[in-house]
């Protein structure tokens, strides 16, 4: 069959089907999920598939991707592919990422979701983002990337001391960037959580990367091993930190590291952290999960990609298939991220559910480009229409 192509994974499961070997694993992101709800306590559950208010953004957001279609060239004789795409001088072999998912720890059987996770970019070359919100500390989880480059989520806590410790740490353990997230300084309106009264950080869940940390650690009266319960008052203390412009020159001051800023979909914003030195925007409405009533990110992607005018722009929201992948490339996302799908092949089995969810993801990717004739992802803008309502 010549050089290996990420289609290549649907072999390995017919041949494995004549064997009398069906997959281990769901096929759609339907089965995932019903996998994923029957395999996780409801409390978290909940959490991971759960949006903000009655879910009308986080629905918005996998619709989007129903009114964009992609046309296909006939002849063109697509029998290789290059999916690779270059981020900050790294040259990475999908355009695929992990998004941050702080409850991830939690979603494996073991609860150290975000070392089995990190143990699934290693074994498929996808990054990782790893939240601040993890279950095992930042250095663990780097030790597990092997060649694969990851990037560090901040969720920039009130006090500047902590945060440099947390940017210092990320950057001595050898992540690539800093992921600052902008839309959670507070929680949004989420009922699913409200209805089962879980908040898993307030039970000390997914608290590592603070209990571990040297400066959060002098804060506290007593070690945290010793009074759990002071630890999580204190990080309800530190947690939401309202950045404004004026903070963006201290957090640029923090680190050589690229630093991109997550949940930027305005292009005037886009313009302004272009002027204060940022060195990429995440384009993303939090998969719906903070505030409701909002666009989907798709429909805004092409407006940040414009004003970005070259910087790199990461997309998350609403990815649930390859298909999906391909359009927001062709809207002009440099790199594509997978949240809850991931998720949920982790609650499944935890390191393989995770490469299987991303093997998937790419193989369905790939091979619509083989069918429609498009050897590299610069053919997909040309290639991409907008669906006619009702069609």
């Amino acid at each position: 069959m010549g050089q290996q192509q990420f289609g290549d994974y649907q072999y390995e499961i017919y041949g494995d089907g004549l064997r009398g070997v069906l997959p281990r694993f769901p096929m759609t992101f339907a089965g995932l999920a019903a996998g994923a709800e029957a395999a996780l306590p409801p409390s978290v559950w909940s959490y991971v598939a759960g949006g903000a208010g009655d879910e009308r953004t986080q629905r918005a957001n996998v619709s989007a991707f129903e009114r964009w279609g992609l046309v296909p060239r006939m002849l063109v004789g697509a029998t290789a592919r290059d999916l690779s795409v270059e981020l900050f001088g790294l040259r990475l072999p999908a355009p695929l990422f992990l998004a941050p998912v702080g409850v991830a720890g939690l979603c494996a059987q073991d609860s150290h979701g975000d070392l089995a996770t990190a143990r699934a970019a290693a074994r498929t070359g996808v990054p990782m983002v790893a939240s601040t919100l993890g279950n095992d500390p930042l250095e663990a989880v780097a030790a597990e990337f092997g060649a694969t480059p990851g990037f560090f989520q901040l969720y920039t806590p009130t006090d500047r001391e902590l945060a440099a410790s947390l940017v210092h740490r990320a950057e001595a353990a050898g992540y690539r960037g800093i992921v600052v997230t902008l839309d959670t300084w507070t929680t949004g309106w989420r009922p699913r959580d409200l209805g089962t009264g879980n908040f898993p950080q307030l039970r000390g869940h997914c608290l590592a990367n603070y209990t571990a940390d040297p400066v959060f650690r002098a804060r506290l009266a007593k070690a945290p091993e010793e009074d759990p319960r002071g630890a999580v008052e204190l990080f309800m203390q530190l947690f939401g930190n309202p950045l404004t412009w004026d903070d963006l020159p201290w957090l640029r001051s923090l680190t050589t590291l690229p630093v991109l800023l997550k949940g930027i979909c305005h292009p005037e914003d886009v313009r302004r952290a272009k002027d204060a030195g940022i060195d990429g925007i995440h384009c993303s409405n939090h998969g719906g999960r903070q505030a409701d009533g909002g666009v989907p990110a798709l429909d805004l992607l092409p407006e940040v990609v414009a004003a970005a005018d070259g910087l790199p722009v990461l997309f998350d929201s609403g990815v649930r298939t390859g298909a999906d992948v391909l359009k927001a490339l062709a809207l002009g996302a440099t790199a594509v991220g997978v949240g809850r799908p991931f998720v949920y092949g982790l609650a499944l089995g935890g390191t393989d559910g995770v490469v299987h969810v991303l093997r998937s993801l790419l193989a369905e990717a790939d091979l619509i480009m083989a069918v429609n004739g498009y050897p590299a992802l610069g053919d997909l803008p040309a290639a991409l229409r907008r669906v006619p309502s009702g069609s």
